[in-house]
């Protein structure tokens, strides 16, 4: 079942919606500044393909037949350490047009993709990696872009999580952001802290 917000903003009415079909998905345009990740009808094509996915869900900001912004849910890579939790749902990117900025809309595209109840099953994991921002359009240095993801993230619940993640480690911006879902056991979470850092804990994670 699709949830739907509509999102009234100086530009226009934006519907923030989903889990979204891939026939959904189908029907409708990609705005030209969806470039973050891949050119525009790539990054279609490549949200199409998590609506197939085990787990995947896509929410998307509409304005009439264009998406403006989405952001994406799937379980994490093949190659991540966090791919070994049973619980553990990966926030994979979120992008907004740099036409519909400061509209309100990244908050809101959250909030409605939170709402859905299956979130309260998982640990939501998001992994932040600085050469993604788009720190040219923003005019913002990555230290301060940080704090605006960190702000953003926090307002449904996702916090900072020390990690010794390769790609996390990788440059000193980069930061891991985890949310808790109040139906995931204790057992859950201690699996989750016993993975966090490889160097301390050893194999701790290979007990799984």
């Amino acid at each position: 079942m699709i949830n739907r917000m509509v999102h009234e903003t100086p530009k226009g009415t934006v519907y923030i919606e989903g889990p979204c079909s891939d026939a959904h998905l189908a029907e409708l345009t990609m705005n030209e500044k969806l470039t973050n990740f891949r050119p525009p009808e790539k990054q279609k094509g490549a949200l199409m393909m998590i609506t197939n996915m085990p787990h995947g869900m896509i929410y998307i900001a509409r304005h009439e037949k264009e998406i403006v912004g989405y952001v994406t849910f799937h379980l994490p890579d093949e190659s991540s350490r966090w791919i070994k939790h049973p619980r553990v749902l990966e926030l994979g990117g979120i992008e907004i047009s740099a036409d519909w900025r400061r509209c309100g809309i990244a908050e809101n595209i959250l909030k409605v993709s939170f709402t859905n109840p299956v979130m309260d099953n998982y640990i939501v994991i998001t992994m932040e990696m600085c050469w993604h921002w788009d720190t040219r359009n923003t005019k913002l240095d990555i230290w301060a872009y940080q704090r605006v993801l960190t702000n953003l993230f926090g307002t449904v619940g996702l916090q900072r999580v020390p990690t010794d993640d390769p790609d996390i480690i990788e440059h000193p911006a980069n930061v891991l952001l985890a949310r808790f879902g109040k139906n995931v056991t204790q057992n859950d979470i201690a699996i989750f802290e016993s993975m966090r850092f490889h160097n301390k804990y050893g194999n701790a994670v290979n007990l799984l």
